[in-house]
């Protein structure tokens, strides 16, 4: 038979999604796994959203709407934007997909061409680079450390743009580290963006989840840096809903116009159902989002006074979002529960195997020296992991 896509050969699978597919196959087979994989909170999405979900498959919303989604929800979204993060957008600078992810695909198919360069600081979400790829495009990695509290700097960013480079990336908060960009360092990176007439995609998904300083969308602090961002967010982190696969694009109309349209050549529309009950989450009380960010931070002030007090492992306290970023360097060269430890792929499959904690090497991030925990979990499964991580550092393994 004639050999399969080239380039679809070389996409790595999903780091993230593998661990907590393993996971979840220990848990089939009885045994008792603590999983800190997969970035999706224990919360259930809030009553009035599920409510608006039923109330859109009663009233018949099961029919295809615009690639691009329904008015109503984009409405809901330049209001939601405009209350929250001060920036305002009007329908046609809206597009609506099935998931963030979704978004940030379509969005890179749309604005780059077969060799064009996208700057991307490290550590990164892992589909960042994959995505970049599957375009025909370069990922230029710029690697960050715990010095700058994994930020990129204007410098370091000025250093790397060259003729090819068409786009930047930045997650603020970022996944997997936490970090938050302050207004400031935004300013100094969006002058060079500026100057040399990129796009910057802003990945804000976790733009709600912040624990120390304050978020500032990118598209606000600049008009010329607004002219060329297209900010990613979606219902996902905010209230719970993951499954529910709503993200959405605020940028240039005409980027904008060229997402709808190769939407209604591959997948069309979001589902139907799932917009409407996305516009309650936008239009509606707020206070559940409130409420969850103040018990992510319990579970964040918890973990990382337990893992700072941790012989061989450190973490610096995250701004936002829901994640744990462990330097388990200290570790490389040693030998626990009978594994070599080498790395952070050595750490997290023996961590899994002898700990039964699933977690996400750092290597998947960029960053070989940490693992990932998320702590969109309940704080008696972060004990137990906890407790689980200090018996294997003592080579006490469970399994």
């Amino acid at each position: 038979m004639k050999s399969l896509s080239n380039a679809a050969s070389a996409i790595k699978p999903s780091a993230t999604l593998a661990i907590n597919a393993l996971s979840q196959e220990l848990k089939s087979q009885g045994v008792d796994v603590v999983s800190f994989g997969a970035g999706e909170t224990d919360f259930f999405t809030p009553d009035p959203i599920k409510e608006a979900g039923i109330a859109a498959i009663q009233g018949n919303k099961s029919y295809y709407t615009s690639s691009s989604g329904v008015a109503p929800l984009k409405a809901a979204i330049c209001g939601y934007l405009d209350r929250t993060f001060g920036v305002k957008y009007e329908n046609k600078n809206i597009c609506v997909t099935s998931g963030a992810k979704h978004v940030l695909y379509i969005a890179m198919r749309v604005m780059l061409n077969p060799g064009d360069e996208v700057i991307l600081p490290a550590p990164y979400w892992v589909t960042y680079e994959e995505a970049i790829r599957m375009c025909g495009a370069k990922p230029v990695i710029l690697k960050t450390d715990e010095t700058t509290r994994f930020k990129v700097s204007p410098e370091q960013l000025a250093a790397a743009v060259t003729d090819r480079t068409k786009a930047v990336i930045l997650t603020n908060p970022s996944n997997p580290t936490g970090m938050l960009y302050s207004e400031e360092e935004l300013r100094a990176l969006a002058k060079v963006i500026v100057e040399n007439d990129l796009y910057l995609i802003d990945d804000e998904i976790y733009a709600t989840l912040v624990y120390e300083g304050k978020f500032v969308s990118a598209a606000a602090i600049d008009p010329e840096l607004y002219k060329r961002t297209v900010v990613v967010n979606g219902v996902s982190k905010t209230y719970a809903m993951t499954g529910w696969r709503i993200g959405f694009a605020a940028g240039p109309a005409e980027i904008i116009k060229l997402m709808d349209t190769y939407l209604s050549h591959s997948t069309g529309n979001a589902c139907n159902i799932a917009q409407y009950a996305a516009i309650e989450a936008y239009s509606g009380d707020q206070t559940c989002v409130e409420e969850m960010r103040k018990k992510f931070a319990e579970r964040r002030e918890y973990f990382v006074s337990r893992v700072n007090a941790i012989d061989k492992v450190s973490c610096l306290p995250p701004d936002g979002a829901f994640y744990i970023f462990m330097n388990v360097s200290k570790t490389f060269g040693s030998t626990i529960c009978g594994e070599e430890i080498r790395d952070s792929s050595d750490f997290a499959q023996a961590l899994l195997k002898h700990g039964l904690v699933a977690t996400v090497p750092g290597a998947a991030f960029g960053s070989n020296e940490h693992i990932r925990w998320s702590y969109a979990t309940s704080l008696e499964n972060i004990k137990k992991g906890l407790d689980r991580l200090e018996k294997f550092l003592n080579n006490e393994p469970l399994a």
